[in-house]
């Protein structure tokens, strides 16, 4: 069986973060393992409190995974400061990690913000770099990219600024946008669109650390990009049409919601 990281924060309420990208990893085929960069203390309308890990056991987390159950992809989400930033880049170019996938969480889907002021630098300059793919929203984007995106070419002129900044491929969300969650994925030059439609459906907390580990799942099979973005976002529309109504804001998706064992196949 192939294996995946996800280095995240906890989300207490089960629709996001650690409990999100496990359920996912699992439902996608793949081992799940976890090093914790936070607790929050959140539920479908809101964080109400972040308990940052220290450096130095977010370390022994990463150092605990690698030696023993070396993962086949990592995927990279909330990480509030630029300490643990510094260490999950060492870590992950010490070890040689592949296939690394990181949604670059700065505010969450409530409107919380997730990431300290003086960590914005250390996450383009010292982690984005060494990621295989970087996964930003709309809002994600307009900051990485310093532009405003209000259509589809800007969507790929702030994609294609990323991808020269960080040198890192980019799948560009556009569920944020008038687009009907249209993504894009640019890398070396190139690009594609990911046609969606956009579902009728108000509950989507988690829904990005949904979608990136799924695709770090599909990458630990040997898919490629374009087909673990394909495979992702298959995924994350049966999560959503399954309609589940949990909680009393923003609520989760059904991660199980798929009992057919379609995506658990490999490459």
């Amino acid at each position: 069986m192939k294996t995946a990281l996800t280095i995240a924060g906890s989300d207490c309420s089960g629709g996001a973060g650690i409990q999100a990208d496990i359920k996912t990893m699992t439902v996608n085929g793949v081992y799940a393992m976890s090093a914790i960069t936070a607790l929050t203390a959140q539920n479908t309308t809101g964080v109400t409190g972040i308990f940052e890990v220290t450096p130095e056991f977010l370390e022994k987390q990463l150092d605990a995974v690698f030696t023993d159950i070396y993962p086949d992809a990592v995927k990279i989400g909330m990480v509030s400061s630029g300490k643990l930033i510094d260490v999950i880049a060492e870590k992950l170019e010490y070890y040689g990690a592949k296939n690394i996938v990181a949604d670059p969480v700065m505010v969450s889907t409530s409107g919380s913000k997730l990431l300290q002021e003086d960590a914005a630098d250390s996450l383009i300059n010292r982690l984005l770099p060494v990621a295989s793919l970087i996964t930003p929203n709309i809002p994600e984007a307009e900051i990485l990219s310093g532009i405003t995106i209000q259509n589809e070419k800007d969507m790929l002129y702030a994609a294609e600024i990323i991808y020269k900044k960080c040198g890192a491929a980019v799948l560009l969300k556009g569920g944020h946008s008038i687009y009907d969650a249209n993504d894009l994925l640019y890398t070396e030059g190139t690009y594609r669109w990911f046609q969606g439609v956009r579902i009728d459906n108000q509950n989507t907390h988690g829904t990005g650390c949904t979608l990136s580990s799924a695709i770090a799942a599909n990458l630990a099979k040997g898919f490629t990009v374009e087909t673990a973005v394909l495979r992702a976002k298959e995924y994350v529309s049966g999560a959503l049409s399954a309609m589940l109504d949990l909680g009393k804001g923003n609520g989760p998706m059904h991660h199980a919601f798929c009992s057919d064992g379609y995506f658990m196949k490999d490459a």
